[in-house]
């Protein structure tokens, strides 16, 4: 059987993600990877509860390696290999940074608490 062009891509860019996996951002059902895809306000709004909320914002940073300051980060996340104490310097590229702002944004829309 030969492999298309595409095959092999797609096995080698597989098996390289795969690989990565440590580096590779949360996915979602509903909303997207939290790297690829703009979170909507109105779907975050009316779906996921607090609780929820907060572990999607913290999993953007805890993948950047962020240093955790609260009791409740640190125990959710650890900070295990952390290199970076300000979220403002992690190297989020735009999708991440704004999917976290929105989520925080929705977050204190709900009355979640921080």
């Amino acid at each position: 059987m030969r492999w298309s062009k595409i095959g092999r891509r797609f096995v080698l860019v597989s098996a390289f993600c795969a690989l990565a996996g440590a580096a590779s951002a949360e996915c979602y059902d509903v909303f997207g990877c939290a790297d690829q895809s703009r979170f909507k306000f109105e779907d975050l709004a009316n779906g996921p509860n607090c609780d929820f909320l907060y572990t999607m914002r913290n999993q953007i940073y805890a993948e950047h390696q962020y240093c955790f300051k609260t009791a409740r980060a640190i125990a959710a996340f650890g900070n295990q290999n952390c290199r970076y104490a300000d979220a403002n310097r992690l190297p989020l590229n735009g999708i991440e940074r704004e999917n976290a702002a929105m989520i925080l944004s929705v977050e204190r829309t709900k009355g979640c608490a921080e």
